[in-house]
This record gives C-alpha cells, sequence and structure tokens, in this order.
C-alpha cells in the first residue's frame, strides 16, 4: 500500500524552509537587540531587517536576479550578516570569497561561480588589481570602505554600500523552492583546484536548527543562551562562520562582528562587550591566551568552540584554567558544517580538571538529525571499544549533494551513499568520537600505522612547545619515519634542545597508547608552521619542503 501524502486544505501556508523565516523569532521577540562592528557602528534587529531589504533593493538595482551570483569580499562585519540574508532571500546566490587565497586562485573561484556583482572592501584591491581584466562574469563592482573615502581603484565601482542602501526597505522577498542554492564558497584543500561547495536554504535552515538545538541543550560546555553575547572568530567567508551568524540571529543574541583579527583588538572587544560565546581554530586561541595583553584580560565565563583542527589535551586544559569554557566541534567544508560537539555531559566529567580537558579534545557526540559513522574499507561499523579505529562516514539534512561542476570528485565523495571525510578515528563506549587522523596523514612505519595526532598531542603538552606538526618522510629500511616539526613558545627559544624534547615523547610514547614504532620520530626546530588559507596545518607542503 503506498504511503499517504497529507494535501492540506487549499488555503492552508505551505511554510517553505528559507533563510527569510529565521528573522521571524528575533523580530517578535527583542527587535532592539544590539549588533556592533568593532564597537563603532551599532544596529538594531530592526535596523538590520530594513538593511537587509535596502540592500536586496540596491542589488536589484544593479539587475540581480534569481539564480545569479553575487560575491562579497569583506572582514567580518555587520555588512556581511546583511548579504548572508539579502542575497538568498531574493533567490540570488551568495558567493562568500576567501580572501586568504592568492589573486589567481580568487579569480579561479569567480570565473568557476560565475559570479555577476562583486561587492570588495577597499583592503583587498592588491588582490583585484592584478585579475581584474580576466574575470570573465563579473559586470559590477561595489566599494565597501570603513573611511568613505574616494571611489579611486582598479576597477570603476557602481556604487559605494552605503550608497547602495540609499535603496526602498520595501524590497519584497516572496516565496520559492526551499531546496534553491542559498550559497556557494571554495574549499581550501592541498592538491589540485578549490572546489566549490554549496548549500540550498533548506539545508541551512535545518543545519542553524540543528546547531542551535545542540548548542541550546547542552548541560554545560558551549551551551548558548539567549542573554549570550556573540563573537565569531571564525571568518564569515568560511563555511559561513560555521553557521552561528544564522544561530545567533534565530536566538536573537547581541553579536559582536570585529573586523580583521588582530589580537589585541580582540581582547578589547571582549571584555567591552562582554563577549561570552565564539568559535575559532585551535592557533587563533592560543595566540590570543600567549598575547600579553592576555594576562589583564578577565576571560572566565567565555564559551569558545574549537574546530578546523584538533584541539589538543594541552590547549584544552590551559583554555579552562583561565576559565574559559572550551570544547571541539567537528566538520568540514562539505558538511556546512558542524556534526558533532564535545559537550561534557555532567556523567562523563566526574574527577580532576584533566579529565575534562580529555574529554572535551575528542571530536565529540553527534547533532541531532546525524547519522556518524566510523566504518571499515567495507563500510562495517568497527566495535565501540575506543580502539578499533575506521573511517567517519555521515549522512545528515545538511551535507552538501555536490561539488559545483564536479561530478566524478562529487561522486567519490558520495561513494556507497554515505559522505565520505576521510578521517580516521574510534567511538568509545558512551558514543564520544575521536578523530585519530586523516587518511592522507596517517603514517606507515614498519607495517603499522602510527597516528600523527597523538604524536602531536604528546608534544603539545611539553611546556615550551606552542604548536607542532608530525609528517611521515619516506625511509628505506622502515618504509615512513615519523618527523615532528616544533615550534617552541619565544621564552624558550634556544634554551631548550630538540634531543630534551624528543626524550620527553618518548617516555610519554612508551607509557601511552601509541604505536611502539612512534620512538623513531625525529624533532626539528622551525619557526612556523605552513598552514592553508584558514589555518589549518599543511601536512602535504610541509612534508614536501622536507624531501631531498
Amino acid at each position: 500500500m503506498p504511503v499517504k501524502i497529507i494535501e492540506g486544505t487549499p488555503s492552508a501556508y505551505a511554510y517553505p524552509l528559507l533563510i527569510k523565516q529565521l528573522l521571524h523569532t528575533p523580530l517578535a521577540i527583542d527587535p532592539e537587540q544590539e549588533i556592533t562592528y568593532q564597537g563603532k557602528v551599532r544596529l538594531s534587529y530592526r535596523a538590520l531587517r530594513e538593511r537587509i531589504g535596502r540592500l536586496a533593493g540596491g542589488l536589484a538595482g544593479l539587475g540581480v536576479e534569481s539564480g545569479q551570483t553575487v560575491a562579497m569580499m569583506d572582514w567580518d562585519s555587520h555588512r556581511y550578516l546583511e548579504a548572508f540574508f539579502a542575497v538568498p532571500m531574493m533567490g540570488a546566490i551568495l558567493q562568500t570569497v576567501n580572501v586568504r587565497l592568492n589573486s589567481d586562485q580568487i579569480l579561479y573561484t569567480l570565473n568557476h561561480a560565475g559570479a555577476e556583482v562583486l561587492l570588495i572592501n577597499r583592503e583587498f584591491f592588491p588582490l583585484l588589481a592584478p585579475i581584474a581584466e580576466r574575470l570573465e562574469s563579473v559586470r559590477a563592482f561595489v566599494l565597501i570602505d570603513d573611511e568613505a573615502g574616494p571611489q579611486a581603484g582598479p576597477v570603476s565601482f557602481a556604487a559605494e554600500y552605503e550608497d547602495l542602501l540609499a535603496a526602498s526597505p520595501e524590497y519584497v522577498f516572496g516565496d520559492f523552492d526551499e531546496n534553491a542554492q542559498a550559497t556557494v564558497f571554495y574549499t581550501t584543500g592541498t592538491t589540485g583546484l578549490p572546489k566549490g561547495v554549496r548549500f540550498s536554504h533548506r539545508q541551512l535552515v535545518l543545519h542553524t536548527l540543528g546547531l542551535a538545538t545542540s548548542v541550546g541543550t547542552a548541560e554545560a560546555g558551549v551551551a548558548m543562551r539567549t542573554s549570550d553575547v556573540y563573537m565569531p572568530l571564525t571568518p564569515m567567508f568560511h563555511v559561513h562562520a560555521w553557521g552561528y551568524p544564522y544561530v545567533a540571529t534565530l536566538l536573537g543574541l547581541k553579536q559582536v562582528y570585529p573586523g580583521r583579527y588582530v589580537p589585541a583588538s580582540l581582547l578589547k572587544l571582549i571584555a567591552a562587550e562582554r563577549v561570552s560565546y565564539s568559535h575559532c581554530i585551535p592557533s587563533i586561541m592560543q595566540m590570543l591566551l600567549s598575547h600579553p595583553d592576555s594576562a589583564s584580560c578577565d576571560l572566565s565565563g567565555w564559551k569558545v568552540l574549537i574546530g578546523g583542527s584538533a584541539m589538543s589535551e594541552t590547549l584544552a586544559l590551559a583554555a579552562l584554567k583561565r576559565g574559559i569554557e572550551v570544547v571541539t566541534g567537528y566538520g568540514m567544508s562539505e558538511t556546512c558544517p558542524v556534526v558533532s560537539i564535545a559537550h561534557p555531559r555532567t556523567r562523563d566529567v566526574q574527577g580532576p580538571v584533566e579529565t575534562h580537558a580529555r574529554l572535551r579534545a575528542k571530536t565529540g557526540l553527534p547533532l541531532p538529525l546525524v547519522d556518524l559513522r566510523v566504518v571499515t574499507a567495507g563500510m562495517t561499523e568497527v566495535p565501540r571499544d575506543e580502539t578499533s579505529t575506521g573511517e567517519i562516514v555521515l549522512r545528515a539534512p545538511w551535507l552538501t549533494q555536490d561539488y559545483l561542476h564536479a561530478p566524478q570528485a562529487s561522486e567519490k565523495l558520495w561513494a556507497g551513499g554515505y559522505l565520505h571525510t576521510q578521517d580516521i578515528g574510534h567511538v568509545d563506549a558512551r558514543g564520544y568520537v575521536k578523530i585519530t587522523d586523516r587518511i592522507k596523514d596517517v603514517i606507515k612505519t614498519a607495517g603499522e600505522w602510527i597516528s600523527s595526532l597523538q604524536l602531536e598531542d604528546i608534544l603539545n603538552s611539553h611546556e615550551a612547545v606552542q604548536e607542532s606538526a608530525v609528517v611521515g618522510l619516506p625511509d628505506e629500511k622502515w618504509g615512513e619515519r615519523p618527523v615532528a616539526l616544533v615550534v617552541l613558545k619565544p621564552d624558550y627559544a634556544g634554551k631548550v634542545r630538540e634531543h630534551e624534547i624528543r626524550a620527553y615523547a618518548l617516555h610519554l610514547i612508551e607509557v601511552a597508547h601509541v604505536s611502539r614504532h612512534g620512538i623513531l620520530m625525529q624533532v626539528r626546530f622551525v619557526d612556523a608552521l605552513i598552514k592553508t588559507s584558514i589555518g589549518k596545518l599543511n601536512k602535504r607542503a610541509m612534508r614536501e619542503a622536507l624531501l631531498p
């Protein structure tokens, strides 16, 4: 017997899951709540909604229609938040451009996405100038300028951003199919050209609801409340700042947008605006904790989701000792991105703070609606014994369905009907997942797999180590040998020797659950680690730099 479909009475409103629906609640419950940019510009939610209408009207005046792509190059700002809503609400597509790519990479992404209008901050003119004449589809440029200076630049501008908002706020945002594309951005992988990742209105709304449910029901850790003050420390060009601006808007939180990430300015904003909720990659947290101004800044009660790369237990412990509530969040560009958070449940965190740090550094528990499995090559789930490892594969209603104009890569991503993360991990009896490595970064020594992340955790626990990266180099005898690149804290430079760090690591390797072949690890001091444009360790580049 076929399933029965509810048709509904003809007058019933079939509520589509569109981004515009996220604005209903804050406008109803607290329309005067504040949104600020650097503490210099202050708006209410009522004003935000008006500016969203004006931006849409201004873009329509430039000829933007449904299905066309509008690209954005700006620092984290109220303008970016306005574009997060206005562009998709028009039925157009918002391209969030990674301003940390080089000019040729940015050229590729703009041409590949078919961007027709580009909103660009004056500070990014040096990136635009070399490629302006090679842009294939951009037909109009809009200047963004905090100083409201002259419009001279490498291109002719159709308007300045604030002038564009002189349009009427009465733009009518109609309904359309919730599966319509809302956004596109490009991965920053270490091999090949960037891949276009895109999401629909439905996916973004469901991710917002899933993330809001997860953080809103958390017993501790990064629980989000309507009294929180939110400030992103993950760029808005990167996976919609992990989707948090949509969550913060849905819940009507006070929002603080910092512009460029300057440590001293960030610390001042945290103090002045009483920021209580953020998210960032580990290196940003490390940068803020080690900054001279940090000692005089009260960070207690600050809740921070750490993601993008693994958070070490050492970093988690350092943050906890400052009174910062840190937990790991997990996801990737293709997952919108959050699919798990290491929320510490009360029953799981009995004991000393070191135990808490270990739990918070795990990959975490799946969000509602996420089907997360750890499987063998044959797609059989591994036991929940905290030792059996496999690849993490996913299903969720907000995972990207394909890469833009890349059918073969899309099929590889979704082989067998599950999204393949290329991350290796295990699950404990309580359901917490822990990533042990990326498939491409696992080191094979004497036929045995060694986790580079485990070795990094050990190295990072040394008081002199600021950060580290472990890569595998070819070895005639062992196949591969782990080599650790270590950055020392400034106070220890020249005072600690490589053999001391290695001896410390070898001692812990012998007592920890690490492959015995980890003792073959070599240690080399470096001034800095090579990273991607979003701050992740670029182990491929580091490996190549070490090869003869």
